[in-house]
């Protein structure tokens, strides 16, 4: 029997399982893909605390802090880099976006700068001229989200983790209000925990329970070039976060943007893939070059969507349930999930293990959707 079954090998699975492992506990980690397989191996991968709600900044201030030696602790790269997070108004509304950020962000203590063109110019020349202004966050920075996720996984099994890929769980066994295990396609794994962090699968599992997390799954563009020399360092993005872009540690530049509801379409081939409308891919190449002018002439490698579990205020639900008992949930995070990632795993782990959570999460919880429209406007927080 194990102490706790971990659902979902992104990353806030994959750090689950290993803090759990730390922690001395009997662990299996059941994927029904492989590990990032969808989400955290789609996604831009940006480490950043700017632009967050702020309830999710005591999180990404203390994640931000380890992420520093992250490689270190798991033995393996992550090809984290700090470099900062440059946000890029095209016109004066958006500048108006960017100056209200700031204010507000400054307001609370958070160290952000207001920057004109000409320093913008200073931090990135590649950007265009025409941009109004910006805001930069010199803390932030980004990440391989394949290889922090492998790194944790090697890491969890180094400790004694069992990890089943390939393998999707129907359904979460309760008997007398708690937890009891959990039952697969390949047959019945007893536990006296569950985790839930399977993206936008979760719902599939909380549904039979009485439980559901409000989401929207979203679609945004993404595409990666071929490899090119150094180029830019910062993560650059926009206002509306509808275009960003960074340059990976091998070379390659990723960026995306858009949002659009998900129609379904979904092949899996062994691997879940998302492909782009033509038209989706025509207009983020508008927009990124646009931003980025020098990159017209960039060769592309591949295209892609990844799927963002969009919840009515853009913020995840992270919460230990009392019914069913031993019911831990984390879902939801709206596309902003990936830097959060190692202080998800030790909260997930507190949780998991009937501990308090280390950094406060009452604004996470469930209950506070209720009576909320579904109508209700988001800005996003991306």
């Amino acid at each position: 029997m194990a102490d706790v079954v971990v659902i979902g090998a992104g990353i806030s699975g994959a750090a689950t399982a290993y803090e759990l492992a730390v922690a001395g506990a009997d662990v299996v980690l059941i994927d029904r893909y492989a590990p990032a397989a969808m989400a955290s191996g789609w996604t831009l991968a940006g480490v950043r605390q700017s632009g967050r709600h702020i309830a999710e900044w005591p999180l990404a201030k203390a994640a931000v802090a380890r992420w520093t030696d992250l490689d270190q602790r798991l033995g393996a790269p992550t090809h984290y880099r700090r470099g900062g997070n440059l946000r890029c108004a095209r016109n004066e509304a958006e500048a108006a976006t960017i100056r209200r950020l700031v204010a507000a962000q400054r307001a609370d203590g958070f160290d952000i700068s207001l920057i004109e063109s000409a320093e913008i110019q200073r931090i990135a020349p590649l950007v265009s001229r025409d941009v109004v202004c910006g805001s930069f966050c010199a803390t932030d920075g980004h990440a391989d989200p394949t290889a922090t996720v492998a790194a944790y996984i090697v890491a969890a099994e180094r400790l004694g983790v069992a990890t089943r890929f390939g393998e999707r769980v129907l359904s979460l066994e309760v008997v007398d209000g708690a937890i009891a295990g959990v039952v697969t396609d390949k047959g019945r794994i007893p536990a006296g925990s569950v985790v839930v962090a399977a993206g936008v699968f979760g719902n599939e599992l909380l549904d039979p329970l009485g439980l559901h997390v409000p989401f929207e799954t979203m679609s945004a563009t993404m595409i990666r070039s071929v490899a090119i020399p150094p180029q830019f360092v910062p993560v650059v993005g926009v206002a509306n976060g509808d275009t960003t872009a960074r340059q990976e540690a091998h070379g390659q530049i990723r960026f995306g943007g858009g949002h659009e509801v998900w129609d379904g379409a979904m092949t899996e081939d062994p691997l879940p893939s998302v492909r782009p409308a033509a038209a989706s891919i025509r207009d983020l190449l508008t927009r990124f070059v646009g931003l980025l002018p020098a990159f017209a002439d960039l060769r592309i490698a591949e295209t892609w969507c990844g799927l963002i579990d969009q919840t009515p205020d853009a913020i995840p639900v992270i919460e230990a349930f009392d019914s069913p008992r031993g019911l831990v949930v984390a879902m939801g995070f709206s596309g902003h999930g990936f830097c959060l990632g190692p202080v998800t795993g030790q909260i997930l782990s507190a949780l998991a293990l009937g501990q308090a959570s280390p950094l406060p999460i009452e604004p996470f919880r469930l209950a506070r959707f209720a009576g909320m429209s579904p109508n209700t406007v988001v800005e996003l927080h991306g």
